[in-house]
């Protein structure tokens, strides 16, 4: 499209939040021209598992009513989202991403749908993720593959597991959309596709009526176009909810309050030389850029000596992962019946063999872990890292006993939070990300820095050409 000023989906939340509160755009508009993109893309992408296009459709008819007659409920009021296959929605189908649960229909409404109905959100439909949310790739065996939008000749790694989510909104069929993140799922799909995510921390986005995966590493967030919409979307999601004992006694995170405090000051500290090697040379070159560019807007840039390396830490995380999966899913991986992706299987499977006492020790070894990683960088604002080690791959050169969460799987092991943002291109065309890693419930200065990145750059502006 030469000229993306003639479709609202290419907005971002916080412009079409303004263009529907001052009577310029109708959600009316807005979802239909959502679900002309839907239906013009989705043979080739394949980002969505369902469209829910009538009932969408009466939504945007019922908020352009309730708006038109002052009585708009606030920011998001009219806005579409799509919503990972994980999050459950009475009486609609959830798989999961399994062929499995092909016909499985959720009996409750996830807390976090409840949140975004709430604000006014407009669900538009169910998408694609890995199975179980059991991968980094983006891969599903049986119910297909999104593709990135960024390769129109080769088909490459959406990233996962919140794969439809990543392509969905990179693709400009809906603004923003739900993703979860047990150890890199938001993250990986927003380097890869070019846009934002945010891992929140555990316990600040209620997980009840999400499929779990590893509850003790499972958290929601928001995939967005900008670190905005992002912080907009975290504001209304968050809160205690008493069906989640993990969101009790969490004080509310205020992003907006301080997203446009800039940077200067903060210290922020770089990737460990250590962990640089065999990390993609365009990926160091954007990630040293970006670092650059953000002392050039008045951060301190230290270094700092971390306790262990990534690698040590995401090998700790995994433990608990097979085993918390394991035990949620062992009916289905252990019967040979049943149609469960191959690469997943193993996955889940090696679950059974950590035993209740090496479980036990890994909880505590991670209580301690977080103890003295509290204490190394109490003097520093945040981490900065790539996101991923490489720009996307094709989907055929996948080596599925791999990860590419490298760089993110250790932050849910930690309870840290996390966003990734665009900051760059490979000569091919492809996405680069950056990180940024705060305490855990600190997203307001992740928000904040990302924002103060993203107001100096525009890689977030840039969009997919085959789309």
């Amino acid at each position: 499209m030469s000229d993306t000023t003639l479709s609202p989906a290419f907005l971002p939340i916080h412009v079409l939040s303004q263009q529907i509160a001052s009577g310029r755009l109708s959600p009316v508009d807005l979802v239909d021209d959502c679900l002309g993109r839907i239906q013009a893309l989705e043979p080739a992408l394949h980002a969505f598992v369902s469209v829910d296009a009538d009932n969408a459709r009466l939504a945007a008819e019922a908020a352009d009513k309730s708006i038109r007659s002052g009585h708009r409920i606030g920011p998001l009021h009219g806005i579409p989202i799509g919503v990972k296959d994980l999050v459950e929605i009475e009486g609609q189908v959830a798989m999961g991403g399994s062929a499995a649960w092909r016909g499985r229909v959720a009996p409750h409404t996830a807390t976090l749908v409840h949140k975004l109905r709430a604000a006014g959100m407009i669900v538009i439909g169910k998408t694609h993720t890995v199975e179980f949310a059991y991968g980094g790739w983006g891969t599903n065996q049986h119910l297909g593959t999104p593709r990135n939008p960024w390769d129109a000749a080769t088909h490459r790694t959406p990233g996962g597991s919140s794969s439809g989510s990543g392509v969905a909104v990179a693709a400009r069929m809906v603004p923003c959309a739900v993703g979860t993140d047990t150890g890199g799922s938001v993250r990986i799909p927003a380097a890869w596709n070019g846009i934002t995510g945010l891992k929140a921390t555990i316990g600040r986005i209620s997980t009840h009526g999400i499929l779990p995966l590893s509850p003790t590493l499972d958290t929601p967030g928001p995939i967005t176009r900008s670190v905005e919409d992002a912080a907009m979307l975290l504001e209304a999601w968050q809160g205690e909810d008493p069906l989640d004992p993990l969101t009790r006694g969490r004080r509310p995170s205020e992003p907006m309050a301080t997203l446009r405090r800039g940077v200067k000051g903060l210290r922020l500290a770089r990737l460990p030389a250590a962990e640089r090697s065999g990390v993609d040379a365009e990926v160091l070159a954007a990630f040293d850029r970006s670092v650059d560019r953000l002392a050039d807007l008045g951060a301190e840039i230290v270094d700092l000596a971390l306790p262990l390396r990534f690698g040590e830490l995401g090998t700790a995380s995994g433990r608990i992962m097979s085993a918390e999966a394991y035990a949620a899913l062992a009916s289905l991986v252990d019967d040979n019946a049943q149609l469960i992706d191959e690469a997943v299987r193993p996955r889940v499977r090696a679950g059974a063999a950590v035993s209740s006492r090496d479980y036990l020790t890994a909880l505590a070894e991670r209580e301690a872990l977080k103890r003295r990683f509290a204490a190394t960088t109490a003097e520093v604002d945040a981490i900065l890292t790539p996101t991923a080690m490489t720009p996307a791959i094709p989907v055929a050169s996948v080596d599925q006993n791999t990860t590419p969460a490298v760089f993110t799987r250790w932050i849910n092991f930690l309870d840290l939070c996390a966003l990734a943002v665009p900051n760059g291109f490979s000569a091919g065309g492809l996405p680069i990300s950056l990180q940024i890693i705060c305490r855990g419930y600190d997203e307001a200065m992740a928000l904040r820095i990302g924002w103060a990145y993203q107001t100096a750059t525009d890689w977030q502006d840039r969009v997919p050409g085959m789309v």
